[in-house]
């Protein structure tokens, strides 16, 4: 996914400082995609550059002045162009996943923190989606579209069954290493 393609999504719906824009991604889109706040402010500089939105100063005497993005019309003329193109394919990335591919190098007991630790990140990961209702309400309210928050929806719900799938085998593989129903090498231990 683009991050500035991210950005002009969001200002479409109201202008916003860069600030502001980290705290909505923490709170909307961070179960899939997370940008730090450097990566945002470089980004709102080079959609500016490209045109896709203009900046507006706002004076504030105890505190710096503050940049207010506004998206342009060329902004949702380049938005709607990337809704409208090819989904990109995007190859998978996983370290975890790495990790457990060679897991076998480990005995029963090295390898079960790996995945005591991936149960961890789903449960976390399911907590989070508890809490996601409330932000798409309140999101929803404030830009007052039932359509936006319905695909707002969509992106929570696989997210959760994405969670409650990984739970799902993480358990079932903790379960498994400490009965002691994965096979080992033939002194008795993985090498």
């Amino acid at each position: 996914m683009s991050l500035k393609h991210a950005l002009l999504g969001f200002l479409n719906y109201h202008p916003y400082t860069g600030y502001d824009l980290k705290a909505i991604f923490d709170r909307s889109v961070q179960h899939f995609w997370a940008a730090d706040q450097s990566q945002i402010y470089r980004t709102l500089g080079q959609i500016a550059e490209a045109g896709w939105a203009e900046i507006e100063v706002v004076t504030q005497t105890e505190r710096p002045d503050r940049k207010l993005y506004h998206i342009t019309e060329a902004g949702r003329r380049e938005l709607k162009a990337w809704l409208t193109s090819p989904v990109p394919v995007e190859r998978p990335h996983s370290a975890p996943m790495v990790m457990v591919f060679f897991a076998g190098l480990l005995s029963n007991e090295e390898a079960l923190p790996l995945f005591e630790q991936a149960v961890a990140y789903a449960e976390g990961a399911l907590a989070q989606y508890d809490t996601a209702p409330a932000v798409i309400a309140e999101y929803q309210q404030e830009i007052g579209s039932e359509r936006e928050a319905y695909f707002w929806n969509l992106t929570l719900e696989l997210g959760r069954k994405t969670a409650e799938a990984q739970l799902a085998w993480a358990q079932g593989v903790v379960a498994a290493l400490t009965s002691d129903e994965i096979p080992t090498d033939q002194e008795g231990a993985a090498p």
